[in-house]
């Protein structure tokens, strides 16, 4: 495998500005999960029972039949649960996560959601595992669901979350749905772009971690205390990052049937006081996040190395490290993907190559580079890059004596060690480069050429910075 699919570093050090309305430090987004009547059921036409996100320790599918307890437990959800969580948030905009079928068995809650100005996004149409479907079946789903959804709300939604999802959800929910964000991601503390079904989508990035889902797993939450006391961490650490200039998200995951129940509730209670207790405070649908995003971050058009043929990507970086085209030619055949599609990536991977050739092929990089306000210079015959960089340290406005004393140093240099004199110039001004002469070619040879080595890496950091920046 030369491809890498996965995106492992996001905006990395570059986080956007999110420029959330009012200059507001952190956007708190809560969705509530709307799933009963949408579970698996012998009655809903499915194989066998639920057995996920109950009281239920250890439940397992009862292939063939009906679980009352199971079924009971779901029921709670809305008969009950909902309509305290509706009490709690009814004047807090919210995003509900409905499941297509269990809205349609759901009429007095919908009227609810709907009277409270929920956003109401779709959760798919049946609760239930999407991972062995075939795409085709996938598909079929995902149309239903849109069809369903917009038949009983009225529109059709502008949000997606599966969940239960495969590796084929967000291309297929991205082609079949004109959605202004899919959620089936935990990658991130802000939206971001992909490139999904064919063009731009969005991404808003949901979670697992401050979600009430933890109460049901052997690895969660036994109290109200424990969620309360992590949702107030989290958000205590996402404001203090939003004071701080890089306002994010926090994303919150509520069951009816789960923190609907009066134990769990009341810490909920507890956590939005805490919440209201703060200045800047944005609390929003995702809806609302996703259109903010859209106007303030649209999607950019931007280098993709790990999308180019070996032609393109040489073209392109085979310049980097100076007249040296077989570095990017390696390069290219290393696993790339798309976390290498930035400046640190690329260089990366040609700092590899360079590192693992043997001395002799290094050498011929450091011969590869020109003389310091050398003959080359004087003659116009640098690449554009050294050109640029030479110039930028005033190299190319030298006196006749300043040029005469890098001329005499220049030629004692490469006589000694076999290679020009090399620095980043970007990094140094004139005065510190002559000082960085006189300094290093008191050095032996081996020292040498090890930092000359290390100087011609950093070159080509700042040329790639330079290259993804413009």
């Amino acid at each position: 495998m030369t491809r890498y699919p996965r995106d492992m570093t996001g905006y990395g050090g570059q986080v956007p500005k999110a420029n959330w309305p009012n200059d507001a430090k952190i956007a708190v987004q809560i969705v509530l999960n709307y799933e009963e009547g949408g579970e698996n059921n012998v009655l809903h036409g499915d194989a066998a029972s639920e057995a996920f996100l109950s009281e239920i320790t250890g439940a397992a599918p009862w292939p063939g039949q009906r679980h009352w307890n199971m079924e009971t437990i779901y029921e709670y959800g809305s008969r009950a649960g909902f309509w305290r969580v509706h009490q709690l948030l009814q004047d807090t905009p919210i995003t509900v996560y409905g499941v297509a079928t269990a809205l349609a068995r759901a009429p007095a809650q919908l009227a609810a959601m709907k009277h409270a100005g929920w956003e109401i996004a779709s959760h798919g149409l049946k609760w239930i595992e999407h991972k062995d479907m075939t795409p085709e079946e996938e598909r079929a789903q995902i149309r239903e669901a849109i069809r369903l959804h917009t038949e009983v709300t009225g529109q059709p939604p502008r949000g997606w979350y599966t969940g239960r999802c495969s590796m084929n959800t967000v291309d297929l929910a991205a082609e079949e749905g004109d959605f202004a964000y899919i959620a089936d991601s935990y990658a991130d503390d802000l939206p971001y772009w992909t490139k999904a079904g064919g063009k731009d989508q969005l991404i808003m990035p949901y979670t697992l971690d401050c979600n009430d889902m933890r109460f049901a797993i052997q690895a969660g939450f036994t109290n109200g205390d424990q969620f309360e006391s992590y949702l107030k961490d989290s958000f205590d650490m996402l404001y203090a990052e939003g004071e701080a200039g890089a306002p994010k998200m926090l994303s919150i995951g509520l069951h009816c049937r789960l923190i609907g129940r009066p134990g769990r509730a009341m810490a909920l209670k507890r956590v939005l006081e805490h919440f209201v207790k703060h200045d800047g405070v944005w609390f929003a649908t995702r809806e609302q996040i996703a259109d903010h995003w859209a106007k303030e971050h649209p999607p950019m058009q931007r280098l993709t190395p790990s999308e180019m043929d070996q032609p393109t990507f040489v073209a392109e970086f085979g310049g980097i490290f100076e007249h040296s085209p077989w570095i990017a030619e390696g390069a290219y055949d290393l696993e790339l993907g798309p976390t290498h599609d930035n400046a640190a990536g690329v260089h990366n991977v040609l700092a590899r190559v360079f590192r693992t050739a043997s001395a002799e092929q290094r050498l011929g990089v450091l011969t590869a580079h020109p003389d310091l306000a050398g003959k080359l210079a004087a003659a116009g015959r640098l690449t554009k890059e050294s050109t640029a960089e030479q110039a930028g340290a005033g190299l190319d406005m030298l006196t006749d004596e300043e040029r005469a004393n890098f001329t005499a140093l220049n030629e004692a240099y490469t006589s000694k060690f076999g290679f020009p004199f090399i620095i980043a110039v970007k990094d140094n001004t004139k005065a510190s480069i002559l000082e960085a002469f006189h300094r290093r070619i008191e050095s032996d040879r081996d020292t040498e050429f090890a930092e000359a080595c290390r100087q011609v890496e950093r070159i080509a950091e700042l040329r790639l910075t330079e290259k993804f920046g413009a």
